[in-house]
C-alpha cells in the first residue's frame, strides 16, 4: 500500500497543508453513520490533511472532524450516481450501499467522479478506485486512493478521458480549512 508520505513525494506542493498531531476525525461515527468501514490509506490521508484541491481541478473529499455523519451521509446518498443508475449508465456499478457500491471520495471541476467500488467480501485496502468521467466513460484501476493519486501525480497512471493538460506539469495544491464560521 502506498503512503501518504510517498504521494507526498510526487506532489511535494501538498505539505504545507499537513495538519502536524493529526486532524481528530472521530472514524468509529463516520463509519457507523456510513455502514462500512474505510480503506486505511484513506484515513491516513484524511487525519494527515484537510480537503485538497490540485490544481484547481481535481477535490479530494476528505471528513472535517465535528462533521463526519455529514461526510457518511453525502458520500452514502451520491444522487448523481443515483440518477445515472437508475438511467442504466453505470455499466456493472451500482451506488453504495448496493453489494459492490460506489462510495465516493474525490471530483473533478469537469464532471469527472472518483470512487471505490466496495465489496463486503473483501477487506476495504483491497477496493479498487473507479472513475467516471464527465464523458461517460468509466474507468476501474486495482489501487486505493492514495496509490492512485500518486500514480496520476507521479504520471505512472494514466486516467483516459481526463482534459489533455491533467495532470499539470507542477501541480500546485490547495488546502480548505476545517474552521467554518
Amino acid at each position: 500500500m502506498v503512503s501518504v508520505e510517498e504521494l507526498e513525494a510526487v506532489l511535494p506542493s501538498m505539505t504545507p497543508w499537513r495538519v502536524p498531531g493529526g486532524r481528530g476525525v472521530d472514524w468509529v461515527a463516520l463509519e457507523a453513520g456510513l455502514g462500512t468501514a474505510l480503506p486505511s490509506d484513506f484515513r491516513s490521508l484524511a487525519e494527515a490533511y484537510p480537503v485538497l484541491v490540485v490544481d484547481g481541478f481535481l477535490t479530494v473529499s476528505v471528513p472535517r472532524p465535528g462533521a463526519e455523519a455529514l461526510w457518511a451521509s453525502e458520500a452514502g446518498n451520491d444522487e448523481v450516481l443515483q440518477d445515472l443508475f437508475e438511467m442504466g449508465d453505470t455499466g456493472d456499478y451500482a451506488p453504495f450501499p448496493r453489494p459492490g457500491g460506489l462510495i465516493a471520495w474525490a471530483s473533478s471541476g469537469s464532471g469527472d467522479a472518483f470512487y471505490w467500488r466496495t465489496s463486503p467480501a473483501a477487506d476495504p485496502d483491497a477496493w479498487p478506485v473507479v472513475v467516471r468521467g464527465d464523458n461517460g466513460d468509466w474507468s476501474e484501476f486495482p489501487v486505493g486512493a492514495v496509490a492512485f493519486l500518486a500514480g496520476v501525480y507521479g504520471r505512472t497512471v494514466e486516467v483516459g478521458g481526463m482534459p489533455g493538460d491533467f495532470p499539470g506539469h507542477d501541480p500546485r495544491v490547495l488546502g480548505l480549512s476545517d474552521d467554518v464560521r
